[in-house]
This record gives C-alpha cells, structure tokens and sequence, in this order.
C-alpha cells in the first residue's frame, strides 16, 4: 500500500509539473506573438524615424536602448519560461499555505489566512488555475489597492468548494474589472471562466472582497454579482 501511495504521489506531481509547462508554454506564446514582434516593429519604426530630417533634437538613442533592453528582457522571460519548471521552487506546486508564506516575506501585508481546502479535491490544472487567481488577487491588494490587511479564506461547501480573498485597500469599480487597463482582473476571470467557476468582487462593509467558487448544480451558496 506505502508503494501504490507514493506512485500516486509520483503520477499527481508529475500531472502538476505538465499543468504548469503547458502554462508556462502559453504565456511564452503570448509573450513571442505579441510583445516581442510589437517590439520589432517598434525598433523598424524607430529606425525608420532616426532617418528623418524631423527627428533631429529628439532622444532617438535614448529610445532605441530602451526598445533593445525591452526585448532582450522579453527574450529572456520567453528562455525561462520554457525551460523546466523547479517543483521545489514553483509556488503553484507547493499549495495554498506555501503561497501564503511566500508573499508575506515579499510584501508588508498582515495575512489572516484560513486555508481548509483539501488539495485532493483539486485536480492538478484546478490547483494551478486556483493558486494563479489568489496570487493575482493578493498582489493586486498589494500593489494597486494600497491594502495593509489581507483575510484569506479557502473551505468546502456544500457542493463544491470556496475561496475568499477580502482587502481593506481603497477598492475599485468591479463594473471595471474588464475594461481598460485591469489587465490582471480580466486574467482572472478569464480563468475562472474557462474552469467552469463563479468570480464574484464586491465592495462589503469598506472591503473588497473577491470569491471563487466551485459549485455542483443543486447547489447555490454565493451570492450572484459575479463578473465573468
């Protein structure tokens, strides 16, 4: 039984390392098929206008160092992304605490985490979807909400399964959440989405307060102002 336990254990790892590759393949495909041939392109514009009589007085080289430092930075992101992803080292490998735990040494935030999912409820692709949306949310409390205090909350329900991440941060217009520039708000309920699950964000009591929810039909039990 030890041996059939640890070849599971083996099989479920190695089906979240291939989830995460073949996420990390899709974002370096964006990465090549977007921002770098924008930046070629830009770099033929630029070219283009240091030959002009009308750019003279203006930092052409100044912007060309910038494109070039752009793409190689951009290239460089694409090789790493498509080497190998480090189990030990990836955070969506490691769970929700370790998630946890990883972003309280890079910030300043005060985590109130409650973390009671099982990740045997979890296949492998749910785990990485479900961790790239607590990690965007987290961050954004972070960098764009001015947030100090975090409440994280992971649980069963009826049904299914929950994850709240609530915020005492400055909080925006969920209305917005797919416009503009919230390119991390349409990221994440683009994923959502494409799993299956409800994306709620709401502004409660001073709070912003993002739910995902898995759910079984038959089973109602977050409220219905989701943003997918």
């Amino acid at each position: 039984f030890r041996m059939i336990e640890h070849n599971q254990e083996e099989l479920n790892r190695a089906k979240a390392l291939q989830a995460v590759m073949e996420e990390r393949e899709k974002i370096a495909r964006e990465l090549h098929d977007g921002i770098a041939q924008s930046l070629f392109f830009l770099n033929v514009q630029v070219t283009q206008l240091e030959r002009m009589e009308q750019a003279e007085g203006l930092p052409i080289a100044r912007l060309k160092e910038s494109v070039h430092r752009a793409n190689d930075y951009v290239r460089q992101a694409i090789a790493n992304l498509r080497h190998a992803a480090d189990v030990d080292r990836n955070p969506w490998l490691q769970g929700g605490e370790s998630l946890i735990d990883e972003l309280r040494r890079e910030t300043d935030l005060q985590f109130e985490a409650n973390w009671t999912l099982p990740e045997s409820l979890l296949s492998p692709k749910e785990k990485v979807e479900l961790l790239a949306i607590v990690r965007e949310a987290l961050l954004n409390c972070y960098k764009h909400a001015e947030a100090t205090r975090v409440r994280l909350l992971a649980e069963t329900i009826p049904g299914g399964w929950r994850c709240r991440i609530a915020d005492n941060g400055r909080g925006f217009d969920p209305q917005a959440a797919g416009a503009g520039d919230h390119y991390g708000l349409r990221m994440m309920r683009d994923r959502a989405g494409k799993m299956g699950w409800r994306l709620n964000i709401e502004r409660i009591n001073g709070e912003t307060v993002v739910t995902i929810a898995k759910e079984v039909h038959g089973h109602d039990d977050v409220p219905r102002h989701d943003c997918r």
